[in-house]
């Protein structure tokens, strides 16, 4: 009764489609799994906007730990700069970012 019927074969594009679909989730697992700064790290963007609000933030709000102590990573498209507010607001090298002093916070030296 079956003699002679052909087995359904699968299209070229039916197989893309499934190998580009492995490659996506493959893509995706790796991605959740490593994190992304790691899969993708030509995709950081530069940061100096959100450093200047985050110790204009402390600045305004007098906390001196913030301030003074938690160190921040400044990207700025090529190098990658760990300082704390107070670091780059005195240090001349990071004048260029225009992260300004604070007056109402006084950092121990």
């Amino acid at each position: 009764m079956t003699r002679g019927k052909k087995g359904q074969e699968l299209s070229t594009n039916t197989i893309i489609i499934i190998i580009l679909a492995v490659v996506v989730l493959v893509v995706l697992a790796v991605g959740f799994t490593i994190g992304w700064q790691k899969l993708l790290p030509f995709t950081s963007q530069p940061n100096v906007d959100t450093i200047k609000i985050a110790c204009g933030t402390a600045c305004s709000t007098e906390s001196t730990f913030d301030y003074c102590s938690v160190p921040r990573q400044l990207k700025n498209g090529t190098d990658t700069i760990t300082d704390t507010c107070s670091g780059f607001s005195s240090k001349p090298e990071y004048s260029s970012y225009g992260i300004e002093a604070c007056g109402t916070v006084t950092c121990a030296s």
